[in-house]
């Protein structure tokens, strides 16, 4: 059976609490690299990488066997190497029932985590609203019948329109039968901003007008988006991702409140 097909789901299903075995032997050798702890890499570790599990970086655990924090999709993983070679994947109770190193893994995996958020952002067929030199960019998820999107976007026109902010809407069609063919008329059109537009500026007569199909291109688009969507966590749109002031990535769902527009968006 595959590891990843026995880690995401052990993990999902219980994040915190669960510890499951990961059943493979790592052989008498260590296998080559240079981890961070000075030692050689387990055969189980370079096993979970091939098997799809990332950044696997070694932490001190404080105690004799070994630890690695990683991610197997969009989940920290916790991976502890035990002497015989073998590995338990899961969290790690104290004597209380406590759950350990949450702290280690998070400070290891925060930095690849949102580097990997980001870029798979930036691939995404985004469609620019400010600016293309602004100092910040905001993405968000945004759906062309959308009224919490709409009002996301003229809430941001002060920074937008300063140049301060680069918005990139990451179209999708979840909310009404006719938001996919809006989505592909804005997606589709020669100049791709302009049709943004013209959709928020007559949001309320209705916004652009439906393409009369989506094409094919356009619909494995807005299916990578809608995926990408709930893989970040988002419930629904606006789904707005930003980077704090240490470089980490941000998430909101829905509307920002008034007095978090500025978070969101940095200083006017």
């Amino acid at each position: 059976m595959s590891a990843r097909k026995f880690i995401i789901p052990a993990l999902i299903a219980v994040p915190v609490i669960a510890v499951a075995v990961y059943a493979i032997t790592s052989g008498t050798s260590g296998a080559s690299g240079n981890p961070a702890d000075g030692q050689d890499t387990p055969a189980v570790i370079e096993a979970l990488t091939r098997e799809g599990v990332q950044d696997l970086q070694p932490f001190d655990t404080g105690v004799e066997i070994r630890g690695f924090a990683g991610t197997a999709g969009q989940e920290p993983v916790a991976v502890y190497v035990l002497r015989d070679g073998t590995a338990i994947v899961g969290t790690r109770l104290d004597a209380e029932g406590k759950p350990l190193d949450v702290e280690r893994v998070s400070k290891r995996l925060a930095k690849p985590m949102s580097e990997a958020v980001w870029s798979k952002l930036a691939a995404s067929a985004w469609v620019q609203d400010g600016k293309a030199d602004a100092p910040r960019v905001v993405y968000t998820f945004s759906d062309p019948n959308c009224p919490y999107c709409n009002r996301f976007w003229a809430a941001a026109r002060p920074w937008v329109d300063s140049g301060k902010v680069q918005l990139r809407h990451v179209m999708v069609g979840v909310i009404r039968a006719d938001s996919s063919t809006k989505a592909a008329a804005i997606l589709g059109a020669a100049d791709r901003t302009a049709a943004l537009l013209q959709n928020e500026r007559q949001f309320a007569s209705g916004g652009i007008s439906p393409a009369p199909d989506v094409s094919p291109d356009i619909a494995r688009t807005l299916d990578a988006h809608r995926q990408l969507l709930a893989e970040l966590g988002f419930r629904g749109t606006p789904g707005i991702v930003y980077r704090d002031d240490a470089g980490m990535i941000q998430r909101v769902n829905g509307m920002p409140r008034p007095d978090a527009m500025a978070t969101v968006m940095g200083p006017l």
